[in-house]
């Protein structure tokens, strides 16, 4: 199980956390929130679109969904509320939306599979790969919460919510350079991952420090520790898959599942498809990381 966590690569998942968790305290993710608002607040429902291209704009600076639900969600959940959206619709626009960010670069997911993939994959390779698809999902997301919205009557009334784009902008663009920085980093083969995320945080902790000055040195031992709760949990599903994936290994259990598919349909299509059949039902019990780590093999 221990070995299972020995890797530099993994080394990014705890900075990513930690610079999503400085975001959110820092003034960060408000300032996302705000250019969201002023491109997209100004339509029916706005600010269930708001809260859907937050997460994606927070997803695509921090890598975490879990930073994402705790930073946006904190504010739009409580917004939406007092706006006349529903409870049970805020909540889950919000869980939903910060899973853009397992799609949407840096993610942290697509870290672990390219460990697990033993190096075949490059991790600025699948960055590249899960862009185009985080963002289609986060626009498909952003038109079936505008169908309910309408449906329901949420924000249906004149809405106030759409600021000046350029001020916003301007607000947010420290903030959306990070995104520059990160990814440019990683694709232009300057820094690997796990460097961009250490750089990520301490972007993140001198924007919030020293130019917005929202967080200071007495915020840090609670953030470290949050970070470090974080990190424990993850490192631990990584771990326990880790030993999972290797006695399904030793029964030789996979060769017996490529075996059956591969007896059903030699269709690349049809395979691909049974493939996501497959990890859509395991989806549905299991987290995302033990699944990427006991199925990849």
């Amino acid at each position: 199980m221990a070995t299972g966590v020995y890797s530099f690569s993994l080394l990014a998942i705890p900075f990513f956390i930690l610079s999503g968790l400085l975001m959110g305290r820092g003034g960060i993710a408000r300032r996302l929130m705000d250019l969201a608002a002023a491109l997209v607040g100004r339509f029916p429902g706005g600010l269930a679109l708001v809260n859907v291209l937050s997460c994606m704009m927070f997803g695509a600076v921090s890598g975490s969904a879990t930073a994402a639900v705790s930073s946006i969600g904190g504010f739009m959940i409580p917004e939406m509320e007092r706006k006349g959206y529903g409870k049970d619709f805020s909540v889950a626009l919000t869980i939903t939306s910060a899973t853009t960010g397992l799609l949407i670069p840096p993610s942290n997911i697509m870290i672990v599979y390219a460990l697990v993939s033993g190096g075949t994959v490059s991790i600025a390779a699948l960055f590249m790969g899960g862009l185009l698809p985080g963002v289609v999902f986060g626009l498909l997301l952003m038109l079936t919460a505008a169908w309910i919205c309408r449906r329901r009557g949420y924000g249906m009334q004149s809405s106030q919510e759409g600021q000046n784009v350029w001020r916003a902008f301007k607000g947010a663009f420290l903030s959306l350079l990070l995104i520059v920085v990160v990814l440019g980093g990683i694709l232009k083969g300057v820094f690997t991952a796990t460097e961009a995320a250490a750089i990520a945080v301490a972007y993140a902790w001198a924007l919030s420090a020293w130019v917005y000055r929202e967080v200071g040195w007495r915020d840090l031992p609670e953030l470290l520790l949050q970070a470090g709760i974080t990190t424990a949990v993850v490192f631990l599903l990584i771990a326990t898959s880790m030993a999972m994936s290797w006695i399904l290994t030793l029964e030789d259990i996979p060769q017996q599942v490529s075996t059956m598919m591969l007896s059903i349909s030699e269709n690349p299509v049809m395979l691909l498809l049974l493939i996501n059949v497959l990890l859509l039902a395991a989806g549905t019990f299991m987290d995302m990381t033990p699944a990427v780590l006991i199925f990849t093999p």
